[in-house]
Protein backbone atom coordinates (compact mmCIF):
# COMPACT_ATOMS: atom_id res chain seq x y z
CA UNK A 1 0.00 0.00 0.00
CA UNK A 2 2.51 2.30 0.83
CA UNK A 3 4.19 1.85 -2.88
CA UNK A 4 1.09 2.93 -4.28
CA UNK A 5 0.62 6.18 -1.88
CA UNK A 6 4.31 7.32 -2.00
CA UNK A 7 4.47 7.04 -6.04
CA UNK A 8 4.90 10.83 -7.67
CA UNK A 9 2.50 9.34 -10.60
CA UNK A 10 -0.78 8.41 -7.97
CA UNK A 11 -0.06 11.60 -5.66
CA UNK A 12 -0.23 14.24 -9.13
CA UNK A 13 -3.50 11.72 -10.16
CA UNK A 14 -5.40 12.56 -6.67
CA UNK A 15 -3.81 16.35 -6.70
CA UNK A 16 -5.56 16.46 -10.28
CA UNK A 17 -8.80 14.72 -8.97
CA UNK A 18 -8.97 17.75 -6.45
CA UNK A 19 -9.34 20.26 -9.26
CA UNK A 20 -11.62 18.04 -11.06
CA UNK A 21 -13.95 18.26 -7.85
CA UNK A 22 -13.29 22.08 -7.42
CA UNK A 23 -13.99 22.29 -11.18
CA UNK A 24 -17.50 20.27 -10.53
CA UNK A 25 -18.67 22.82 -7.71
CA UNK A 26 -18.39 25.55 -9.54
CA UNK A 27 -18.55 25.27 -13.05
CA UNK A 28 -21.42 24.19 -15.30
CA UNK A 29 -22.83 20.61 -16.13
CA UNK A 30 -22.40 19.87 -19.42
CA UNK A 31 -20.43 17.36 -20.87
CA UNK A 32 -16.86 18.71 -20.61
CA UNK A 33 -17.50 18.25 -17.12
CA UNK A 34 -18.12 14.14 -17.61
CA UNK A 35 -15.34 14.33 -19.94
CA UNK A 36 -12.98 15.74 -16.96
CA UNK A 37 -13.98 13.07 -14.81
CA UNK A 38 -13.46 10.39 -17.21
CA UNK A 39 -9.86 11.68 -17.80
CA UNK A 40 -8.89 11.54 -14.00
CA UNK A 41 -10.09 8.21 -13.83
CA UNK A 42 -8.14 6.82 -16.62
CA UNK A 43 -4.85 8.67 -15.41
CA UNK A 44 -5.46 7.52 -11.67
CA UNK A 45 -5.85 3.66 -13.23
CA UNK A 46 -2.65 4.35 -15.48
CA UNK A 47 -1.01 5.78 -12.35
CA UNK A 48 -1.75 2.61 -10.27
CA UNK A 49 -1.13 0.24 -12.94
CA UNK A 50 1.97 1.73 -13.25
CA UNK A 51 3.06 1.41 -9.83
CA UNK A 52 2.07 -2.42 -9.88
CA UNK A 53 3.81 -3.20 -13.37
CA UNK A 54 6.75 -1.99 -11.54
CA UNK A 55 6.43 -3.51 -8.48
CA UNK A 56 6.05 -6.75 -10.21
CA UNK A 57 8.78 -6.20 -12.21
CA UNK A 58 10.95 -5.41 -9.40
CA UNK A 59 10.05 -8.46 -7.59
CA UNK A 60 11.02 -10.96 -11.15
CA UNK A 61 14.46 -9.58 -11.10
CA UNK A 62 15.36 -10.32 -7.40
Amino acid sequence: MRKYLFSGAVISAIFSGIGVVRSTVSGPRDWRLLLMWVSWAASLAIAIGTVAEESKQGRLED
